[in-house]
């Protein structure tokens, strides 16, 4: 058997708004249970005015909806849920803000009740947060697929092993956990995906849209990148130009040298391994990769963030010159780059300070001050103008 004990992403702020969910939901489970004892032993029942918010399949109130999601059948039910919602819900509480978080919740439960409602032909009562929990836990693949999920392991004897977010979510607690392995009565498979489902799609709605603000790890990142690498793999096999973009003709209708179909080879290996190294944080050696694609073919461009991660990179390495062109690549092909004006600040402090190219310098320095707004980047730019005006 195997469990999660916690993740390797670090919080920015304290996750008050799941911490207070979880205290609802010990609190209303204390009111509302009753435990009956029997010949059998004792039985876990529900308090006669708990009954009314259970979710009916069958015949379902709307207030039920959101109800039965704080109501649980047990001391092993509670306790279960409420330790998945910590292990999960504290890391999406931090990235969607308080008020964010509670609304998702709310309305994960709400989804996964309708999901069950549609799916599942019992019309034994639902009660339990786990369709709710099953949504934030979709949300946490979503937005960190690529941490490291610490799993508590024992069979015959304990240890502990590291597994990335996407692969224990995505095959353990969904494929296998909900799919496969749906052999233990009373459980509400059906509820769970359902809560999966809406976790998954919502966020990376959110994402798309930039209602919450994306990172570079995050599985819309993920997919752009593979997308990216889809798109170049396409434009090895039509051939292309030397500004990187796709022509209309298919390789094999025209002759390539052994030495331009190596060539082709190795782009594509280093921009994959650019990528890769950029997907594991390893900006460094992204950057020594990009030097050496550069030097194989100087019109190679990256795809958006990568390009501005590189270019931020070179800087942080004093890679005066690489870091230039980088910038200056950017500016060219993303020119409608919201932040545009901070990357001209950025290549124009460059030119100035380590290149001492004062024409260039205050050619990008005068174009970012009229876009600037931060009042401290501002102030920036026009001492960075003043003293080359001072050193004319």
């Amino acid at each position: 058997m195997i469990l999660p004990i916690r993740t390797n992403v670090v919080l920015k702020k304290t996750p008050y708004m799941n911490y207070a969910i979880i205290v609802a939901n010990i609190a209303i489970f204390l009111l509302s249970w009753y435990p009956v004892k029997t010949m059998q032993g004792t039985m876990d029942t529900l308090r006669p005015w708990a009954q009314a918010f259970q979710l009916s399949p069958s015949e379902p109130a709307l207030h039920q909806f959101v109800t039965y999601a704080f109501l649980h059948a047990g001391i092993g039910h509670i306790l279960g849920n409420m330790f998945f919602l910590f292990i999960f819900g504290n890391n999406v509480n931090d990235k969607l803000g308080h008020l964010g978080y509670l609304c998702f919740y709310l309305a994960g439960g709400i989804f996964a009740g309708f999901g069950h409602c549609l799916i599942h032909g019992s019309d034994i009562p639902l009660v339990g947060a786990s369709g709710a929990i099953a949504a934030v836990t979709g949300a946490y693949l979503v937005l960190f697929p690529q941490t490291l999920i610490t799993v508590i392991w024992w069979f015959l004897i304990i240890g502990t092993f590291d597994l990335p977010a996407f692969y224990f979510i995505g095959f353990k607690m969904i494929v296998w956990d909900n799919v496969i392995e749906r052999r233990t009565h009373n459980v509400a498979y059906d509820a769970h995906l359902s809560g999966y489902l809406f976790g998954i799609l919502s966020i990376m709605l959110m994402l798309g849209t930039g209602l919450i603000q994306r990172s570079a790890f995050d599985m819309w990142s993920m997919l752009k990148r593979w997308n990216q690498r889809r798109q170049f793999r396409q434009m090895v096999e039509e051939g292309f130009d030397g500004s990187g973009r796709a022509k209309k003709v298919v390789a094999r209708q025209r002759e390539l040298t052994p030495q331009q179909e190596q060539q082709i080879r190795d782009i594509q290996q280093i921009r994959d391994q650019i990528a890769s190294y950029i997907d594991s944080g390893n900006m460094t050696s992204a950057a020594e990769k990009y030097i050496e694609l550069t030097r194989l073919d100087s019109a190679q461009v990256l795809g958006r963030a990568q390009m501005l991660d590189v270019a931020n990179q070179l800087m942080a390495m004093s890679k005066w010159e690489e870091c230039a062109e980088a910038y200056e690549k950017f500016l060219i092909h993303y020119s409608s780059y919201h932040y545009s004006e901070q990357v001209e600040l950025m290549l124009g402090v460059v030119y100035a300070r380590y290149l001492k190219k004062n024409d260039l310098a205050a050619k990008y320095l005068e174009r970012a001050q009229i876009r600037l707004k931060d009042p401290g980047q501002k102030k920036m730019c026009l001492d960075e103008l003043d003293r080359l005006k001072q050193h004319g």
